[in-house]
This record gives C-alpha cells, sequence and structure tokens, in this order.
C-alpha cells in the first residue's frame, strides 16, 4: 500500500496550488479515485503532513467505492449536487444522507464511507490533514491497483 500511495502522492506534487477561475484540474486517478473525477489543489500540499484543501469535479452518476482515510475530512459541495453519502462497507442509496451546495460533513479518520454524484454531477471541496491516503473497503475498488 505504501509504495500506491508515494505514486498518488508523486502526481498530487506535480499539481500546483489552485486559486480563482485558474485553477489548474487535472485527472484525479492518481490520487486513488475512480476514472473520471478531476482535481484542483487549492491550498497546501496533499502529499505533505499539513492541512491541504482540493477540489474534486465528479461527472455525471460518479461513485467513489467505500473507502476510508487516516484522517478527518471535511466535504463540502461547492457546484451542483446533492451529493448522495453513506457510511458503511457497502453502497446503500436506499439510506444516503444528501448533501447540498454550500453544505458539508465530516468524515471521521477511519470511518468507512462512500459518495455518488447526481446525473447533474457535482464538484466538492475536501479540506484535511495531509498526507492524502485513500483506502479502498475492497482493494479490487482501487484503481491504482488495475
Amino acid at each position: 500500500m505504501k509504495t500506491l500511495f508515494l505514486i498518488s502522492a508523486t502526481a498530487l506534487i506535480a499539481a500546483s496550488p489552485a486559486s480563482g477561475k485558474g485553477m489548474k484540474w487535472m485527472d484525479a486517478a492518481g490520487a486513488g479515485l475512480p476514472a473520471g473525477a478531476q482535481m484542483a489543489v487549492v491550498k497546501g500540499d496533499p502529499s505533505k503532513a499539513a492541512d491541504f484543501v482540493v477540489q474534486l469535479k465528479f461527472p455525471a452518476n460518479y461513485a467513489v467505492p467505500p473507502h476510508h482515510h487516516p484522517t478527518d475530512e471535511v466535504v463540502r459541495v461547492v457546484a451542483g449536487g446533492p451529493l448522495a453519502y453513506g457510511m458503511g462497507d457497502k453502497v446503500n442509496q436506499a439510506s444516503a444522507g444528501s448533501l447540498e451546495k454550500g453544505y458539508h460533513i465530516t468524515m471521521q479518520s477511519g470511518m468507512n464511507h462512500w459518495v455518488v454524484a447526481p446525473a447533474g454531477g457535482a464538484t466538492v471541496q475536501v479540506s484535511a490533514m495531509g498526507p492524502f491516503q485513500i483506502i479502498y473497503v475492497d482493494p479490487k475498488d482501487d484503481p491504482r491497483t488495475k
């Protein structure tokens, strides 16, 4: 897992901090997200042990399978939405919460959770303490191993 993370961290280091309309968007697969998402670094360096902020663009009907992080993360919808989310080892949209634009939720460290973007997609902002790491409940869901 550490080797996979170091490869992901290299992709994150390559991103320069973003600000306003000049954000540099890149493929988020290097950070361990499934194909289709884009990421921009807003503040800090997600590969370092310090606070960081990134934005993630999720296309229509995009899903991040159940996973967790070693640190708390604050997830806020900044465009599109609502974002469906839930806790647990399986995606269960019947019991999903709904995160509307402008609202946020804190995903606690070690808590398995998942998200699904709506038909129109969503852009979320994630604030956390680095280094960023995503650990999938089912290793087969990890796009870095495919």
